[in-house]
């Protein structure tokens, strides 16, 4: 059986500039063997937030969950637990974070 790359989830998370916060106190970069949570800060994508605030006051992330899988492997059936998981450690995260997660099964 051959393996693939398969992304899960993807999703932003942002936070005031002036905020000293680390994601990697609160995400970790591996969920089990082979299930990677990967993280880069972007230029987000607008201009302003629903709420009226700047854009450009936050620190804005792109994160995706990616996992080699081998052909049988069923990505799909991941997707509850994964998003359980990882909502609830971006629930432990300071006051004045937000995110937005979603599903986005494809192969990388």
């Amino acid at each position: 059986m051959s393996e693939r790359l398969v992304k899960l989830l993807q999703g932003y998370i942002w936070y005031p500039r002036e905020a000293p916060i680390d994601l990697a106190d609160y995400l970790p970069q591996r969920l089990e063997p082979g299930l990677h949570l990967l993280w880069d800060e972007i230029t987000p994508p607008f201009t302003f937030f629903d709420d009226g605030t700047f854009a450009a006051t936050q620190h804005f992330w792109q994160f995706t969950v990616v996992k080699t899988m081998r052909d049988d492997d069923d990505a799909e059936a991941l997707i509850p637990w994964l998003t359980e998981t990882l909502q609830a450690r971006l629930a432990a995260t300071p006051p004045g974070v937000g995110w937005q997660v979603f599903a986005d099964l494809r192969e990388v």
